[in-house]
């Protein structure tokens, strides 16, 4: 695994200069995975139509350095699929270099949990040796802010909106880590861009194990949360803390908590840092809903621990 040192002094393979938004958790998460990969290997990226393509490929512009597709919303797996099964057929009538090239698709969570869901369960199933990395900012943040089914029971967006009717998303988030381990590929996990080191090291682990892999990275898009820019990973690692986002993989069939919150922040408390969750803390919504949705984060944390063996607890 590399040091913190030697991942610096790697050239970039994402750029300064693109128009994301102040703040912005997707091309944070971007840089930490190209930077994780080894300099020496060349890398095709995918990358599903949403907020992180529209930002970084202006043209005549690009932040990518290196080859890039962009797709469709609902097909960056079937994409890169694609691709890497292109590269294997070339290599095999020896009209290219028997050298080794890795293959990456990016997509956020309205392209991954949903639209792009079938084209990412595809890739899976058929054993590509790609890599998939979902940037989970939590809702369509592109389109305006609308509720996916990555989105928190509670959350309001402009789909979801909070009111007399409806107090935010009334729906649990689903759980794609999980989805994804139950397709039995060689490597899962989830990461933060809070928590860069455990990030890197599921990055590398995930290219360097042959077959499929899936990273699940929390994003953070301030203007869903409506959080400060300058608090994105702040809010991010507080995730982390109150075990809203637990860190973990699972590498072939085993899961594994990569981090352990020695004092478990408060989730009420991160739920008050954004505004998408404000409504839940006005006198007139039934306090029952806030110790529900903490219930469901404990139920959740507690089934994990068991799940990944009495040794992490």
């Amino acid at each position: 695994m590399a040091t913190l040192k030697e991942l610096a002094q790697r050239p970039e393979r994402f750029t300064g200069g693109h128009r994301a938004c102040a703040g912005c958790g997707a091309p944070i998460a971007v840089r930490q995975v190209l930077m994780a990969l080894d300099p020496e290997v060349p890398v095709i990226t995918a990358c599903a139509t949403g907020c992180l393509e529209v930002t970084t490929t202006i043209y005549p512009y690009t932040a990518w350095r290196g080859s890039f597709i962009h797709s469709a919303f609902e097909n960056a797996a079937a994409t890169i699929s694609g691709v890497e099964t292109a590269y294997l057929a070339l290599k095999k009538r020896g009209k290219i270099v028997d050298k080794p090239m890795k293959f990456v698709a990016f997509g956020g969570d309205g392209g991954t949990y949903d639209i792009g869901f079938q084209s990412l369960s595809g890739a899976m199933e058929r054993g590509h040796d790609i890599v998939y990395i979902c940037y989970d900012n939590n809702a369509y943040a592109n389109t305006g802010i609308q509720r996916s089914s990555a989105t928190p029971r509670g959350a309001s967006t402009t789909t979801t909106p909070a009111g007399k009717v409806i107090p935010g998303k009334p729906q649990n988030r689903k759980d794609l880590t999980g989805i994804m381990a139950a397709h039995n590929i060689p490597y899962v996990a989830q990461a933060s861009i809070s928590h860069y080191m455990d990030l890197t090291r599921k990055v590398e682990k995930a290219f360097n194990t042959p077959g499929p892999a899936f990273i699940n990275i929390l994003s953070p898009c301030r203007l869903t949360w409506g959080t400060p820019p300058e608090e994105t990973i702040d809010v991010a690692r507080q995730a982390v803390e109150c075990c809203f986002w637990p860190l973990y993989e699972v590498e072939n069939g085993n899961w594994r908590l990569t981090y352990q919150p020695r004092e478990r922040a408060s989730y009420s408390d991160w739920l008050k840092r954004q505004t998408r969750f404000k409504h839940l803390f006005k006198p007139e919504v039934k306090q029952e809903l806030l110790q529900e949705l903490q219930a469901e984060v404990e139920e959740r944390w507690a089934k994990l621990q068991a799940r990944c063996g009495s040794e992490n607890k």
